[in-house]
């Protein structure tokens, strides 16, 4: 799980911003939103403009150089904050698995340009390495035969990864399981990505390829969208068509924004149990309030899937859904949970939007 992530000189973010997922607060009511100490779900507010989808590539600046993964790499265009004068953004996160804590920290002048990067184990540092000086260490059992020293861009975490055979031991694990995670991890905006880039297209032959077109049917219809879907091949690409009697009709020809958006969500949702932590972009901004609050619901039960939602509206703060230490408020480029910013003890029956409004939440 990420229990904590800080960036600094990123975009917008020119001083360090910190997300803390850490610190759950006692609360007796959704527990299943913990897991591991570690805060499960959370929803960022913010008003435009005051980073939320900066934060989100912020996080997943990491699967740039780590993973495989396709990449949105055209958004991280004017990498550096520009009023600042510091030559490098700085990262740092840190994750728990299996009892054990992993601490890797990081520089970069561009998203394709490593300067420096660290790598701890329960606060023991097994690698470090400067690009700058072409120098560095691993401590990692395995790696002993490999050379570290040249002028490869490459992360030396993910040269370990692709070229050494690592010693079976728990240090070891708990780096393996860093890189799961890594690897697994997802940013959605709506209508722009899935896995960073995936089309209507994509969309249709990844529903009817994982045999659920009678599913997304159904998931559509409780949510008040009655298509009879039939799958089609069309110029050799796998399509789904609305059946109306004896006549048929693209999807994705006549869908709404709305309906698309919602076959997008259940594309994206049907995957999630092999997803580490998801980020979604704007979550709510094809959803009525209704439906917002029924998908958060379903993301909510994801037991060990991290999920963070933004959103610039306050139409979802509530304990209904989540609690107060899932709300993290995203202003002045500073993020903190709504339990944090306010002397006054939150009970399940509080109107957390009505008392965000009167400005409770501004300590």
């Amino acid at each position: 799980m990420l229990k904590k992530f800080s960036v600094e000189n990123f975009k917008n973010f020119k001083e360090k911003l910190i997300l803390d997922l850490s610190s759950p607060h006692d609360y007796a009511f959704h527990t299943d939103v913990i897991l591991d100490n570690c805060i499960t779900k959370g929803i960022v507010y913010g008003p435009n403009g005051s980073g939320k989808s900066n934060l989100g590539l912020a996080i997943f600046d990491i699967v740039l150089h780590l993973t495989d993964q396709q990449k949105l790499s055209t958004k991280y265009n004017h990498y550096l904050n520009l009023a600042a004068e510091k030559h490098c953004a700085r990262f740092e996160y840190a994750f728990r698995f299996s009892g054990r804590d992993v601490l890797y920290r990081y520089q970069k002048s561009a998203g394709d340009r490593l300067i420096e990067e660290q790598l701890l184990i329960d606060g023991y540092e097994v690698l470090q390495y400067n690009f700058l000086k072409q120098e560095g260490f691993s401590r990692l059992k395995g790696t002993e035969m490999l050379h570290l020293s040249d002028r490869s861009p490459i992360s030396r975490v993910k040269y370990i990864k692709d070229n050494a055979i690592l010693a079976e031991d728990e240090v070891n694990e708990a780096i393996a399981a860093f890189l799961d995670f890594v690897d697994r991890m997802l940013l959605i905006v709506p209508l722009e990505g899935l896995d960073y880039q995936v089309g209507l297209e994509s969309i249709a032959a990844g529903i009817i390829e994982g045999g659920k077109t009678k599913a997304l049917e159904q998931f559509l219809r409780t949510q008040g969208v009655d298509y009879q879907l039939v799958e089609r091949a069309v110029d050799g690409r796998k399509a789904l068509y609305c059946a109306f009697g004896d006549k048929e009709i693209g999807l994705f020809q006549i869908a709404s924004s709305g309906t698309m958006a919602l076959a997008q969500f259940y594309h994206w949702y049907s995957r999630l149990q092999d997803v580490s932590l998801v980020f979604v972009d704007d979550f709510d901004a094809f959803y009525r309030v209704a439906l917002a609050s029924d998908l958060v619901r379903l993301l909510r039960d994801l037991r060990h899937t991290q999920v963070l939602l933004t959103t610039h509206t306050t139409d979802l703060m509530t304990n209904d859904l989540l609690r107060p230490d899932c709300y993290f408020l995203l202003k002045d480029h500073q993020i903190a949970p709504i339990s944090s910013l306010t002397d006054k003890e939150l009970r399940q029956e509080h109107n957390l939007q009505r008392m965000y409004k009167a400005g409770a939440f501004s300590r």
